[in-house]
C-alpha cells in the first residue's frame, strides 16, 4: 500500500511541476520574440523576458495556492532579479530598454 501511494504521489507531483515550469518550447517562443540576433540566449532582453514569463506563471500559481510562502519568496527574488537586469539595460542602452518595456508591457523604472 505504501509503495503504491508513493508511486502515485510521484506521478502527480511530476504532472503539476511540468505544468508550472517553463518548458523548452515556451522558452524558445519567449526568446524568439525579443532576441537581438539568431543565436541570442543571454542578452538582457532575453533574460528579462524569461524572468517575466516565470513571474507570470508563479503569480498564477500563487493565486491558487495563497499559503505557499516558499514560492512567494521565489517570486520576490525573481522580481528583484528582473529589476536588476532592467536597471543594467537602462544604464547601458536606454533605447533598447524602452523597446523592451513596451514589448513586455512593464512599468518603467524611475
Amino acid at each position: 500500500m505504501k509503495i503504491v501511494y508513493h508511486a502515485l504521489h510521484k506521478i502527480a507531483f511530476h504532472a503539476t511541476v511540468s505544468i508550472n515550469m517553463l518548458t523548452k518550447v515556451k522558452k524558445a517562443k519567449v526568446m524568439k520574440e525579443v532576441k537581438i540576433h539568431d543565436t541570442d540566449t543571454g542578452s538582457p532582453e532575453v533574460q528579462v523576458s524569461l524572468i517575466t514569463k516565470r513571474i507570470e506563471e508563479l503569480a498564477k500559481h500563487l493565486k491558487k495556492h495563497q499559503k505557499d510562502n516558499h514560492s512567494r519568496r521565489g517570486l520576490l527574488q525573481l522580481v528583484a532579479d528582473r529589476q536588476t537586469h532592467l536597471k543594467y539595460l537602462l544604464k547601458k542602452n536606454p533605447k533598447r530598454y524602452d523597446v523592451l518595456v513596451k514589448k513586455l508591457d512593464l512599468k518603467k523604472a524611475k
